[in-house]
């Protein structure tokens, strides 16, 4: 996992639904930034979307940028491609832009392992969370333990302690969803 306090990596990547191209700049002027890796296809990324929806609408008049990234390599993946990515997000409520790591070199220098995989980066863009949106599992059972409720608490947590100028717990638990597609030959040394 990305240490805590590593600086945000920079990006550059086209909007799937509008093709404007977006950057790390952009979300300068915000005291938090989240950045998700997700994907179209993932039964993971489909269990948070109607969370991932409420977060983006209860924090919009508050000072979070939230951009997500898809990375999957589309030639295996085709439903994870732009143009049917933005109709996902369309038809789930996401509100904020997706953008397209056609290379999966953002992904890499985030060390994004999974789908859904967040960084919340503070107002001097140095990492202060990385972890899962809370404890609920799109499918129950013994090896899945945790409460069942979807109400995004581990993230919102965080988010809530950046905004007040306090420091987010260190006790953070790692994401988990389906691993990142990776095109053959560019898989990262942490996969696998």
């Amino acid at each position: 996992m990305l240490p805590l306090g590593t600086p945000a990596p920079g990006f550059a990547l086209p909007d799937v639904a509008t093709g404007k191209t977006l950057a790390l700049s952009d979300f300068a002027d915000r005291q938090a930034l989240l950045v998700v890796f997700l994907c179209a296809h993932c039964p993971y990324v489909h269990h948070v979307a109607p969370e991932l929806a409420r977060i983006a609408k209860d924090y919009v008049g508050k000072s979070v940028g939230i951009v997500g990234i898809t990375a999957n390599d589309v030639r295996d993946y085709p439903e994870d491609a732009p143009e049917p990515t933005a109709r996902w997000a369309a038809g789930s409520g996401l509100t904020f832009p997706i953008l397209f790591d056609e290379s999966q070199a953002v992904a890499k220098a985030y060390t994004a392992a999974c789908t859904p995989d967040f960084f919340l980066f503070g107002p001097e863009r140095t990492l202060v969370y990385r972890g899962q949106i809370d404890d609920s599992r799109p499918m129950r059972g013994a090896d899945r333990p945790g409460s069942g409720v979807l109400d995004g608490r581990d993230l919102r947590a965080a988010l809530d302690a950046v905004l007040a100028g306090r420091a987010v717990g260190e006790r953070q638990m790692p994401s988990i969803g389906c691993n990142i597609k990776w095109k053959p030959g560019h898989e990262p040394a942490y996969f696998g």
